[in-house]
């Protein structure tokens, strides 16, 4: 969505990562002026998906381009509308879906429902709108919430030396010796 809207080019997020410009726009936006279906609503399962809900916002975009007699490629008048509209969507995805599999860990006994704890990592901790609403969700449920602070959350080897240190420090899994052990490149 970042690419498509070129918030590269916006003055205020020109040296900004995609996420962070969405999340930096939405912050002074009205998110009721564009409305997005959510993704999966007749699926109930705890599955993600954001490919609906990506041609949903490519088609509003669009029509707005149009309206306003702009190419694609120009900054849009509405871009802040348009990135708290589709934060808001993509927080309400992740949110119900994660209900959902609390929810089935829960009757499935695959979590006590006595200290359960939602873990929120990656790129997607870092964004404090979708972070404040997952914190919402495991304070409501009674589960304790687990997010590295945000400075450690936006690249994913990090958070695998993160997991590695906790693990580490707990004494879980830790492999003393990687004999055996093959490693392959990609």
């Amino acid at each position: 969505v970042a690419r498509r809207l070129s918030l590269r080019k916006h003055p205020e997020c020109h040296s900004m990562a995609g996420g962070k410009a969405i999340e930096h726009l939405a912050q002074t936006g009205n998110r009721q002026q564009h409305t997005f279906r959510l993704p999966m609503q007749q699926y109930r399962n705890c599955d993600f998906s954001f490919s609906g809900l990506q041609n949903l916002v490519n088609k509003a975009i669009i029509q707005k381009e149009k309206e306003e007699g702009i190419q694609e490629g120009e900054i849009l008048s509405c871009v802040k509308d348009i990135a708290a509209a589709v934060q808001h969507a993509v927080a309400v995805h992740i949110i119900q879906r994660t209900y959902r599999a609390m929810l089935f860990c829960i009757k499935n006994s695959i979590l006590s429902s006595k200290n359960a704890t939602l873990v929120v990592s990656g790129g997607v901790a870092s964004n404090q709108y979708i972070r404040k609403g997952l914190q919402t969700l495991a304070d409501a449920n009674d589960f304790a919430f687990l997010c590295p602070p945000p400075r450690l959350c936006t690249d994913n080897g990090v958070m695998i030396a993160w997991n590695g240190i906790e693990r580490l420090r707990a004494g879980l899994g830790v492999l003393h010796s990687t004999d055996g052990i093959r490693y392959e490149p990609k």
